[in-house]
């Protein structure tokens, strides 16, 4: 196995690929819902929405403490890549500022891409499949469901489709850590 492959392994083993993420994200796309399903004006409930992401990092810090996930992984240089690709979609959250007040109802559905997008070099960081499926998955559902359906309704199947994230990298997980403590990691 080269360094690189070993530097992903550790991290994806450490941080638990990332799992403390995916949960707080599950309570965030939760109160978005509770928040869309209410009858407050659409740029009211946007303004909750961005509020709402602001809980995702300190919500990820108290999660990887209970599920004991290395949050900071310090010796692994990849770490620091892996904040460059969280950071990447902040950029991209100007384009959710611009339709916020352009197009209010379809600012949860760039919102979602925008998240859904950003898991794609996740994917290759833990060398998990979840990530890349979802990072391709989840834009297409969100802007077909953003389309189609009000946003209260995305924001439910956002919620729905972190839970399974969720449970789909707790099987992940399970196995990696059967495979390292085996000797059985290709």
């Amino acid at each position: 196995m080269s360094n690189l492959d070993e530097l992903r392994l550790d991290c994806a083993v450490k941080q638990k690929r990332g799992l403390h993420f995916i949960l707080a994200s599950v309570f965030v796309w939760l109160t978005i819902s509770i928040i869309h399903l209410t009858e407050l004006h659409i740029l009211t409930k946007n303004l909750y929405t961005f509020f709402c992401t602001g809980f995702l990092f300190p919500l990820a810090m108290l999660i990887s403490k209970i599920i004991k996930a290395d949050f900071q992984n310090k010796r692994n240089p990849l770490t620091m890549l892996g904040v460059l690709f969280a950071l990447n979609q902040l950029l991209y959250l100007i384009i959710a500022m611009w339709v916020y007040p352009t197009i209010p109802d379809k600012m949860l559905m760039v919102l979602a891409i925008i998240f859904g997008a950003h898991l794609l070099p996740f994917g290759w960081l833990y060398k998990s499949r979840f990530y890349t499926v979802l990072a391709i998955a989840v834009p297409i559902i969100a802007l077909v469901v953003g389309i189609t359906y009000q946003p209260y309704v995305l924001a439910l199947s956002m919620f729905v489709i972190e839970i399974l994230f969720s449970i789909g990298l707790m099987f992940e997980n399970k196995k990696l850590k059967f495979e390292t403590e085996n000797n059985l990691y290709l």
